[in-house]
């Protein structure tokens, strides 16, 4: 069995994929899935003692405490077999990062836009990942990752202002809203955080239109994906476990991830 997982800065998701053939099926039939948090990253070795893993392939943004304790309960769960940490590069699973400096591209971004160009291939797309960060991407239809940008999430945008200043509360977890322009602090916070989030996504989503001078789909995935949807004045199709995805696609490609020649890239318009 091959195991993956994706360790992000709130969660740890895992998934075994049914590998019943090269490449793998697309979306990928999970055998077995699930999710800790940080805190309870203890119990991960008893939850994957029950499965007989063969293979593991890790996407960690967590940073190098977070990675220890997952080597940890890898180590504790399946002593016999070396985990691979996924890293970014020029080149994987039939997608060419265009980043100044391949290797510092987040490596759920990579495997996202991976999964994302092999779920739609031969279209430009915009990829958001709406998290503890928001990140949004853009892959043009030849294969190529352009770049993208970082905001603070949803939840850690209303944070931000409900910490700070002295007044205003906390945003509730459950986000409904009727009005753009709010008569109360709450909602307001509400209105100008979904606003943020969304706006971004709509405007990157016209720029590389424009860039492109083609049509562009919007792809949109992560823990916040279904309080965004609702306002989002765009098309956007929401995809799950896309950074396990391309994690499962990188696992089965027979092209490892590695420095390609340099290609060709359209600069970015103003």
């Amino acid at each position: 069995m091959l195991l993956l997982i994706d360790a992000g800065n709130t969660r740890i998701k895992w998934a075994i994929p049914e590998m019943s053939g090269t490449p793998v099926a697309l979306p990928p039939v999970w055998q077995h899935q699930g999710s800790v948090s940080h805190a309870e990253l203890d119990n991960l070795a008893v939850i994957l003692r029950q499965f007989v893993i063969t293979k593991i392939l890790i996407s960690n943004v967590a940073g190098a405490e977070v990675k220890s304790r997952i080597a940890d309960q890898l180590a504790l769960a399946v002593p016999k077999v070396q985990p691979v940490w996924f890293a970014s590069s020029g080149y994987a699973a039939g997608l060419h990062n265009a980043y100044l400096q391949p290797a510092q591209l987040g490596t759920d971004r990579f495997a996202a836009a991976i999964a994302a160009h092999a779920l739609y291939p031969g279209h430009n797309l915009i990829v958001a990942t709406c998290g503890t960060a928001t990140t949004i991407d853009a892959i043009s239809a030849d294969g190529i990752f352009h770049g993208g940008m970082i905001l603070p999430g949803l939840k850690l945008m209303a944070m931000s202002l409900a910490k700070n200043t002295a007044q205003l509360p906390q945003v509730a977890e459950s986000i409904n809203l009727d009005n753009l322009f709010a008569n109360h602090t709450e909602t307001a916070i509400v209105s100008g955080c979904i606003n943020a989030q969304t706006g971004a996504i709509e405007r990157a989503v016209a720029r590389w239109a424009i860039q492109r001078q083609q049509d562009v789909i919007c792809l949109i995935s992560g823990g916040a994906a279904t309080y965004l949807l609702p306002h989002l004045g765009i098309s956007c199709q929401h995809v799950d476990n896309l950074v396990l995805t391309g994690l499962a696609l990188v696992a089965s490609s027979t092209n490892p991830p590695g420095d390609v020649p340099a290609i060709a890239v359209l600069p970015n318009e103003n």
